[in-house]
Formats: C-alpha cells, sequence, structure tokens
C-alpha cells in the first residue's frame, strides 16, 4: 500500500523512493530529471569505483554512479530491469543507477524522524532522516552529501 497524500499541504515534500538490494531509500523529486532503463554505459579510465562510466544523454555527456557502491554497499550487477534516475546534484546532471523506483511519497517534516546517533560518518554525509511508512524503513538520501562539491582549483 502507498503512502501518498492527496494534497500537498505547506511544508510537506514529494519524495521518490527507490530499491537498491533489499533496502529502501528516496531522495527530494524536485532533484529528479528523468527515470530510464538501464543501458550499458562506457568505462572511464581511473575513475572512482562507485563509477559505472558515461552514457550520451542527448548530446550530453551524462556520467553513471552506482549508488549502491557509493553507499557502501556491493557493487550492482546491472541488467535489463535496472534503471538510472536523472538527478541533478550541485550543479551537475548524474545518472544513478539503481534496482528499481518503488514508489512517490508526500510527506512532511513530521513524518521524517532523525538518523540513529550510531550512524557512521558516511551515512551522517547523505542520510537526512529515516521515513517510517507501512511498515517500511525508507532512508532519506541528501544527493548534495553523496557528492560534496569539489573545491574549483585554479
Amino acid at each position: 500500500m502507498s503512502y501518498l497524500v492527496k494534497n500537498l499541504t505547506q511544508g510537506s515534500r514529494e519524495l521518490i523512493a527507490f530499491r537498491i538490494g533489499d533496502q529502501e531509500f528516496c531522495v527530494n523529486i524536485m532533484s529528479v530529471r528523468e527515470i530510464r532503463g538501464w543501458t550499458p554505459a562506457t568505462p572511464m579510465p581511473h575513475s572512482p569505483s562507485y563509477m559505472k562510466g558515461v552514457l550520451n544523454l542527448r548530446g550530453a555527456v551524462l556520467p553513471i554512479i552506482d549508488l549502491s557502491a557509493r553507499l557502501g554497499m556491493r557493487p550492482t550487477e546491472p541488467s535489463p530491469r535496472h534503471v538510472i534516475i536523472v538527478a541533478q546534484v550541485n550543479r551537475k546532471v548524474v545518472g544513478l543507477l539503481v534496482e528499481a523506483v518503488s514508489d512517490i511519497l508526500t510527506v512532511t517534516d513530521e513524518n521524517i524522524q532523525p538518523t540513529p546517533e550510531i550512524s557512521s560518518d558516511l551515512e551522517k554525509q547523505f542520510a537526512r532522516g529515516i521515513l517510517a511508512i507501512d511498515k517500511r524503513m525508507i532512508c532519506l538520501v541528501e544527493l548534495d552529501g553523496l557528492f560534496p562539491e569539489e573545491s574549483e582549483a585554479a
């Protein structure tokens, strides 16, 4: 059963939920540009281990990030059932490889519980809270925290 509120009230926000393995995560829907089916990416030499490669997205180079690997989980072996969430992160557009998009959620700040104090430093960078909805535990991911802007070196 889905947790949807018909009318957006002041202070509410829409989130897009997705699965990675047996866990659910969500991001602010305003960061999402589109959702695409999996397309093999061209690997890039000397890239971080979580970067699957790049795709040509309507003439623009789109880096594809294995979100599972970036979150410190097992790297994804993509299949045709996987999807790419094209999202705006800081000032860059990136593709986030996930297993499947599962839901669109409308929540208020009261629905978001703080992350546990025992969280690791990496989790504190990206986890902005936990949603307990319909017996599901969904981690709210702050994409800007996952991919901090690198300082512009001259």
